[in-house]
């Protein structure tokens, strides 16, 4: 539905440096996310355990590397529900420097169920794990007019055939309906991306729901005390919202999809510091149905790191666009291999105070997985 067009293309293979945080082992882990401390340390957490939804035992682990250090620290726990899922976690470090951890712990073996919790620290520079000093739960309270808005984008994008989502298994109708249902609009947000700072202090979360298969932004006026729901993210099953800011200050968030053909990475915009946005459309980049993260770089630069495939995780590829994002050229690729030979997902990024940037990503490879990290330059 978009213009947006690829520039041109190269298909090598990213030149920069890259290690496992951990050795490659049995269990499943997934969904990192990454942040730089003041003092230089890269701080990384995801989620570790049997499986994720299903199984008990699944916790949020972490690691940490030092500014002039080769070996990722032993591995800490960084949250951990007994007897429920803790799954994916983000990291963020807002403007006085403390950092936040934003995740969910899944009820009941429901996406739908899942509650979106956070932690806070002001002492997370030492060795080992943050020493958390407070904790609390989200609760988002859209209101009937998300059922509306929901509404009304489902009319207008008319779709030609039905799409899947948790509430709605057959019938896009259906999930119009579950809008009015104020238990299901205020459970089942989940986290997966960074959240984002705009000047006037606004902080923005980016959620989304398997239940509603749509997503949409958190927003705190006052630092994080208070949250508020925006209006939904109105799409084809867009999902997993990462956030950038353009010059003129509208938000573009790209999103997985989640949806039916053609498969390509979904767009929507807000010109209201977050509050209210577009219809999500599709841009060129193909998605085979995972996450992908955006960033503006130091030089106006965006980044974008994703499968750029409909087949499958095998490839994860950076793409970079020099204006705003309407046109795209793909740089390099951080893996490429066969399909089924492995997958390589869910990308956290950042650039570092040097310009150095950095990302992590889930490395499943021969029934081993572990996290990747990769650090190379613009």
């Amino acid at each position: 539905m978009s213009s947006t067009n690829l520039g041109c293309l190269a298909t090598h293979v990213i030149a920069g440096s890259s290690e496992f945080i951990f050795p490659l082992q049995d269990k499943h882990v997934h969904s990192s996310s990454i942040v730089e401390c003041p003092n230089g340390d890269l701080l990384v957490c995801w989620f570790y355990g049997s499986g994720e939804r299903e199984a008990s035992d699944v916790r949020i682990r972490g690691a940490r590397l030092k500014p002039d250090g080769a070996i990722w620290s032993p591995v800490f726990e960084m949250a951990d529900t007994p007897n429920l899922p803790d799954c994916n976690p983000v990291l963020f470090i807002d403007p006085s420097e403390k950092l936040w951890l934003f995740w969910i712990t899944v009820q009941a073996q429901r996406w739908g169920n899942s509650i979106l919790r956070v932690r806070t620290s002001t002492n997370y520079q030492q060795d080992g794990p943050p020493d958390w000093n407070w904790q609390d739960i989200i609760l988002l309270q859209p209101g009937e007019e998300f059922a509306q808005a929901l509404l009304d984008g489902l009319n207008a994008l008319n779709p030609t055939s039905p799409l899947w989502s948790d509430y709605a298994p057959k019938y896009i109708n259906l999930i119009a309906e579950a809008a009015h249902d104020a238990g299901k609009r205020q459970t089942g947000w989940m986290t997966r991306t960074h959240p984002r700072v705009l000047s006037c202090g606004r902080f923005l979360l980016p959620l989304y729901s398997d239940g509603f298969n749509i997503s949409l932004v958190a927003l705190s006026d006052d630092r994080g005390t208070t949250w508020q729901a925006s209006k939904p993210i109105v799409g084809l099953g867009n999902v997993q919202p990462s956030l950038v800011q353009r010059k003129n200050g509208d938000i573009v968030a790209f999103m997985r999809d989640n949806g039916g053909s053609p498969q390509r990475i979904q767009i929507s915009v807000s010109s209201d510091k977050g509050e209210t946005w577009s219809l999500a459309q599709d841009i060129a980049i193909p998605n085979p149905g995972t996450s992908v993260e955006v960033i503006a770089l130091k030089s106006g630069a965006w980044l974008l790191v994703g499968n750029d495939t409909t087949e499958g995780r095998h490839q994860l590829a950076v793409y970079l666009s020099l204006d705003e994002g309407s046109t795209w050229q793909l740089k390099e690729y951080l893996e490429k291999a066969a399909p089924e030979e492995g997958e390589y997902s869910y990308p956290s990024v950042l650039q570092a105070d040097n310009g150095s940037i950095h990302v992590t990503y889930s490395y499943h490879a021969k029934d081993k997985e572990t996290i990747k990290h990769v650090t190379f330059k613009e």
